[in-house]
């Protein structure tokens, strides 16, 4: 037994600051996806659960956090059916203003589950595999096409007056169930594109974040104005290439001083390869601040904390959407008879076992135990 916790601290003493901030932050997204499954699975047999919503669910709701955000700059307000999908989006923000996109390959999942895609492609092939550059360039402007649709959509082709309707609208209201079903009732068209998705990461590394996610595009445009930035010291630079080789970005690095690509995701992968320890390093404002990888971690970490304290302290954290509420939606959108031909006996069965419990619910709350 002491040999096995000697070989995991071992293992967790090789990973980088990066890497465990990677893992804290995935394991915070599985417990809150799982604690919102658990607040929602009993509904569906009629039951109120006695846990709460989890109100980090909402970082998987980005197109109702842009609509929170015109709603927030037209109003003053922070609407309160999804407050923290809008906090979070405005953290992430926050973060491109400091450290590029380092949400992308220090905080978001998919980018952690993209950097293993890619180690899977190095183990399947002797050469990286890389797209022409004419095409490379083509698919990058999907994800920024993606983003500009829905920037477009929402704050130039929807009135204010369509905005507090949708807000407030049961598609809105209840968009984190439907978020929910996506993953626990997939469909076969859904899995297929999964699948796609998951095999083109691996013959094109990063094929997700470089081409197609929107979010990344919005950070990505944020991260022109960020204080931090990777510089080159050609001084110091021995053009051996390695910080090109290892970039995930494919940024070409060696022809600049200062990297202001939207690609960079201030991983510090060209820092960390780079053999001349004053060739290259991400420096804030005019290069004389230096930043390493723990004060990286250290700048997002408190992000976060402080916006989540700020967001819970000023009322902007949990939704006003009350339990009764959410068992009566989830019950309405799992009727599974409408009244005409046999019903299926599986499914009679649990229709008779959803009443029963709601009418245990019922009679305990008319009979409380003394």
């Amino acid at each position: 037994m002491q040999s096995f916790f000697h070989q995991c601290i071992k293992s967790l003493s090789l990973w980088s600051p990066r890497r465990v901030v990677q893992i804290l932050f995935c394991l915070i997204v599985v417990y809150i996806g799982l604690e919102f499954y658990l607040f929602i699975s009993p509904m569906e047999m009629g039951i109120m659960p006695d846990i709460s919503r989890p109100p980090g669910v909402e970082a998987f709701l980005p197109i109702g956090a842009l609509v929170s955000l015109k709603h927030f700059i037209f109003t003053g307000t922070i609407n309160r059916v999804h407050p923290s999908g809008l906090i979070i989006f405005l953290i992430a923000c926050m973060t491109a203003m400091i450290v590029k996109k380092g949400f992308c390959s220090w905080i978001c999942p998919f980018g952690l589950l993209s950097e293993y895609l890619a180690k899977l492609h190095g183990l399947m092939f002797k050469n990286n595999l890389h797209l022409p550059s004419w095409l490379d360039y083509i698919l990058r402007s999907i994800k920024y096409l993606l983003a500009g649709f829905f920037i477009w959509s929402i704050f130039f082709k929807m009135p204010i007056g369509s905005i507090e309707q949708f807000i407030q609208s049961p598609y809105n209201r209840f968009a984190d169930v439907k978020m929910l079903h996506f993953f626990t009732q997939v469909s076969q068209t859904a899995l297929i594109v999964i699948f796609a998705l998951l095999a083109l990461s691996i013959f094109i590394k990063y094929f997700w974040c470089r081409y197609l996610c929107p979010y990344g595009a919005v950070l990505g445009i944020i991260s022109f104005m960020s204080l931090g930035k990777i510089r080159r010291d050609p001084e110091h630079c021995t053009e051996c290439g390695k910080c090109e080789q290892h970039c995930p970005g494919l940024i070409n690095i060696r022809q600049k001083k200062k990297i202001q690509s939207s690609e960079c995701t201030a991983c510090l992968t060209c820092v960390q390869k780079c053999p001349e320890k004053k060739a290259i390093g991400f420096f804030l404002g005019s290069g004389k601040m230096k930043m390493g990888h723990v004060s990286v971690a250290v700048v997002l970490i408190l992000l976060f904390l402080v916006g989540i304290f700020m967001a819970k302290l000023s009322g902007n954290w949990q939704n006003n959407t009350s339990k009764a509420a959410y068992l009566r939606y989830v019950l309405q959108s799992n009727m599974f008879w409408n009244g005409q031909g046999p019903i299926d006996p599986d499914k009679r069965e649990k229709m008779i076992q959803i009443m029963k419990n709601i009418q245990a619910q019922k009679a305990k709350s008319m009979f409380p135990p003394d």
